[in-house]
């Protein structure tokens, strides 16, 4: 019987959860037995923000995640036929061919950028109670060699896994609420994004036989199945070394194929022009200032520029005139597109930086785009605070620091120092 080695603490990137290895085979059964598989919902975290406590007007352009469902599955990333015969037992060193390319992801953005992933992860981790990746990384930049000790002869599965953990998450924003009595307050609600996470533990390497008895939906086992056990190549005589695997060949082809399609999908979005579009705009149009100071946005004058942090009177041009337009509203929260009255655009992510965490805000021609679209997270009536989010990245928009000429940018949680809220102001 083979035995399942697993690495030591990584003190990067993961959650301060640790899994001893004795305690390894135990926790992959409880684990990724068919609740896990079929998708938990994690308890929540008594000091995080939930849903319908009290916030104030300087989190409007804050965001908090909060875990939606969540599916452990056991995954075979790198794998080798590996036939072992009398006289050649002992330490061999094995290079494997890759199955499955794992990439840690939150949101569209096929990566984690800011602290909204981060701290999403680290929710799911918690839940689970996983070390989890909890930034960036891939399985494919991993090491395929497998050195591994036999101890008898036989046909060998040689491999590294993972438990693949993926779901779906939202997030909570604050905003106004129509309470019982007929008042108003500002609470965390939730928001108008969603999205899905992808992450995995640590990778565990090992060798398996097909006479082998290992526990079901185990990583073990789904390297077992790879081994095409009664096939001719798992009984047929070999000379000590690889072996073919017809079924391990086709399943890495079709991960490469399907990696493929998903980075030309990708790809394709980033690059789709934005046609114009005919707006229906509100009446009116309005400032967005820092409130109590005199800075606000102002569009640039240059095609290449941001969105900046001007004073009223540094222009007549009306570049700091913005109208709502094709508004519509949701559960109290508004989604519009802000027209500029000074030079005709829309304010919108540029698509080839919408993945970054602090990309500039700009204006572009106007177009059915949901990177021109925008959430509006309001204050209590009388008070003309917001908090503004980017539909498509879900990131909030706020400002580095408080000077003139100072860009507007998206931050995937918002401003933790309040910088993320603004007036709107009508003129």
């Amino acid at each position: 019987m083979s035995h399942l080695r697993t690495p030591g603490r990584r003190a990067r990137g993961l959650i301060a959860l640790t899994v001893t290895a004795a305690s390894t085979l135990a926790a992959i059964t409880a684990v990724a037995g068919p609740a896990a598989a079929q998708g938990a919902t994690p308890t929540a975290d008594a000091s995080a923000v939930q849903a319908g406590q009290s916030c104030t007007a300087a989190d409007l352009g804050k965001r908090h995640p909060f875990i939606k469902s969540t599916e452990v599955a056991p995954t075979i990333t790198h794998f080798k036929g590996w036939y072992v015969t009398e006289g050649t037992t002992g330490s061999h060193s094995v290079s494997t061919n890759t199955q499955t390319s794992i990439s840690v992801s939150v949101g569209l953005n096929g990566n984690v950028q800011g602290s909204f992933g981060t701290e999403a992860l680290g929710m799911v981790g918690a839940s689970l109670g996983l070390n989890v990746q909890v930034t960036y990384s891939s399985t494919s930049s991993v090491s395929d060699t497998v050195n591994w000790n036999f101890n008898q002869p036989g046909y060998y599965g040689v491999y590294k896994g993972t438990k693949k953990v993926t779901g779906t998450y939202g997030s909570l924003n604050c905003n106004r609420v129509l309470q019982g009595d007929g008042s108003w307050a500002l609470k965390w609600i939730e928001g108008a994004d969603t999205g899905s996470y992808t992450t995995y533990t640590a990778l565990e390497e090992g060798a398996v036989r097909c006479e082998d008895k290992v526990p079901a939906n185990s990583i073990m086992a789904k390297a077992q199945r790879l081994l095409d056990c009664g096939s001719p190549a798992s009984t047929a005589k070999h000379p000590a070394g690889p072996v073919p695997s017809a079924k391990a060949d086709k399943a890495r082809h079709e991960a490469e194929k399907a990696a493929k399609a998903e980075k030309s999908m990708k790809a394709t979005r980033a690059a789709r022009p934005a046609p114009r579009a005919a707006l229906d705009c509100r009446p009116g149009a309005y400032k967005i200032d820092v409130p109590g100071k005199p800075l606000n946005w102002s569009a640039p004058l240059l095609a290449n520029d941001g969105i900046r942090l001007r004073e009223s009177n540094w222009t007549s041009a009306h570049l700091d005139n913005w109208r709502l337009c094709n508004v519509t509203e949701r559960n109290g929260v508004i989604e519009a597109s802000l027209w500029n009255w000074g030079n005709g655009g829309c304010a919108t992510i540029p698509a080839d930086i919408a993945n970054l965490e602090q990309a500039y805000l700009t204006t572009a021609n106007c177009g059915e785009d949901d990177l021109q679209r925008f959430y509006i997270y309001r204050d209590v009536p009388g008070s003309t605070k917001i908090g503004l989010q980017n539909k498509y990245t879900g990131s909030m928009l706020g400002h580095d620091r408080y000077a003139d000429g100072e860009l507007i940018r998206q931050f995937s949680s918002g401003r933790q120092d309040g910088t993320g809220t603004y007036t709107l102001t009508a003129v």
